[in-house]
């Protein structure tokens, strides 16, 4: 069975530093982009960084500079950095993987809460 397993979350204070991962368990985890979104509270879930095959990552804006996302394709895992952590940044992120070579497939963790405090 194909799943994504988070870990990482957690409760720190306003610039502070949390790790997520994300484990895909797939023998074809190289044909899919790797990224992470997020929710807050009444708020539609947003993008906020993916990484390709390859390595190359891309982010939306608000992340930029203090959110890193890497893959480490013998362990099927991906990881988010998030640095200078902000109250704003408080919300479930969760690991998606989108499918690039045949069907469209995709696939969704289960989530993990990050809490930042002031």
């Amino acid at each position: 069975q194909v799943q994504l397993v988070e870990s990482g979350g957690g409760s720190v204070e306003a610039g502070g530093s949390l790790k997520l991962s994300c484990v895909f368990s797939t023998d074809a985890y190289r044909l899919f982009i790797m990224s992470w979104y997020r929710q807050s509270p009444g708020k539609q879930r947003e993008w906020i960084a993916s990484v390709n095959a390859r390595g190359a990552p891309t982010y939306v804006d608000v992340v930029k500079g203090r959110f890193s996302i890497s893959r480490d394709n013998p362990k099927t895992t991906i990881y988010l950095e998030m640095n200078g952590l902000e109250e704003g940044d408080s919300a479930i992120y969760f690991c998606h993987a989108r499918r690039t070579v045949g069907d469209p497939i995709e696939y969704w963790g289960q989530g993990t809460q990050v809490t930042v405090s002031s």
